[in-house]
């Protein structure tokens, strides 16, 4: 599988070797918190000495899967506590950019919970083009995906969030970010760079600005937007959101009144965004995030 350095996670998890080993090696719970699965089914055994083989499949939206094979290489156990569980995989669906892999899981224990590791590596098909589109795209995304199911597995183990709850939330995260994020590109960009609107030129001369000011608002609320979607964890932007939209709705108030009663006003606008961050900020609070594992195993090697 020597075709890069394998995908390295490890996520600490403050419970037994067991709790994890159970959450992990059930096909049924796997399924629940791996973003990479959407179905995994161990298949039946001739007798107990044949290694456990498994099915998988990871649905892709609009009708697509992808189904694959897998097998249990073998489980060590030693005197310290530490598990091991290796295991193979392959797929023989065109579909599949990995054509067959390997790697570990492993479980370390420690005096507050257990360090929860896995390593694997892969082969892919259609030659240089898979090679190139595993580089660029699918290995980071792939990665990724582990690390954010890992830390999704820790908070269902250590806080009680159920998997289902914390994809949930972080859907809802994502869509309360956006909202805002999209709110402030639009008010930065439209009415103040593209257009020069006629309504924000009066707001501007109203609060005894120069109109100059205009495309500096615009900017700065663009690089709000920015701050949105670049700062994705930070969850008090929401509340420094919510204060900058309560601050202008004010400044609206004291310095153009006529504005609050019309058409698509700011009430309703900053109000709106308000809603959003109140939303976000307690969703965010069980969202999963793949910063939390590390990602490169200590001393370079896995």
């Amino acid at each position: 599988m020597a075709q890069d350095r394998g995908i390295y996670v490890e996520i600490r998890i403050c419970a037994g070797v067991d709790e994890v080993w159970r959450c992990t090696q059930v096909p049924d719970l796997h399924e629940l918190w791996d973003l990479r699965f959407t179905a995994i089914d161990y298949l039946p055994k001739r007798s107990e000495d044949e290694p456990q083989r498994f099915r998988y499949s990871t649905r892709l939206g609009f009708g697509l899967k992808v189904d694959g094979e897998g097998e249990s290489t073998g489980t060590r156990e030693e005197a310290t506590g530490l598990r091991t569980s290796a295991l193979k995989f392959w797929s023989a669906d065109p579909k599949s950019l990995i054509e067959e892999g390997s790697g570990y899981w492993q479980y370390v224990p420690t005096a507050d919970g257990v360090r929860f590791i896995t390593w694997y590596d892969y082969r892919t098909r259609f030659g240089a083009a898979g090679l190139l589109i595993d580089r660029l795209l699918f290995r980071p995304l792939i990665g990724w995906a582990t690390a954010w199911s890992f830390d999704r597995l820790r908070l269902w183990i250590d806080r009680g969030v159920p998997p289902q709850l914390s994809m949930r939330m972080a859907l809802i995260h994502a869509l309360a970010r956006l909202g805002i994020a999209f709110t402030w590109l639009w008010q930065g960009f439209v009415p103040k760079l593209l257009f020069a609107n006629a309504d924000e030129r009066a707001m501007i001369a109203a609060a005894g600005l120069p109109l100059r000011f205009l495309p500096a608002f615009g900017v700065l609320e663009i690089a709000f937007a920015a701050v949105a979607l670049g700062l994705w964890r930070w969850r008090t932007f929401f509340l420094v959101n919510i204060v900058a939209m309560v601050a202008a709705l004010i400044a609206v108030g004291l310095k153009s009144p006529s504005y609050l009663v019309g058409a698509f006003n700011p009430v309703t606008l900053n109000a709106g965004v308000v809603v959003l961050s109140v939303i976000g900020y307690f969703s965010a609070a069980e969202v999963p995030s793949a910063s939390r594992c590390l990602r490169h195993a200590p001393g370079g090697t896995p």
